[in-house]
């Protein structure tokens, strides 16, 4: 993941140019020299802030209902206990 620093004046010149280098990792902004603000794809924002999908989300997922899932029964066996 490669890291770009653009000045205020290059981001307003080249706003394409700051929107392709974020696809690669975060575009550091600075202003006058020093680091101001961060440009980051949408999806690395939501990975980052921990938006999580919630298990009904997931469940309702198109294709899903395509997957064979059929897990193996698990096999609790009770321990004994020494309580002397």
């Amino acid at each position: 993941m490669g890291m770009t620093s653009l000045s205020s004046r290059e981001l307003n010149h080249d706003v394409s140019r700051a929107k392709k280098a974020a696809q690669n990792g975060p575009v550091i902004i600075t202003d006058r020299g020093k680091p101001s603000h961060v440009l980051m794809t949408y999806d690395e924002f939501e990975r980052l802030t921990g938006k999580r999908r919630s298990l009904i989300d997931a469940l309702f997922m198109p294709g899903l209902s395509d997957i064979d899932f059929d897990p193996p029964r698990a096999e609790i066996a009770p321990r004994g206990v020494d309580l002397s």
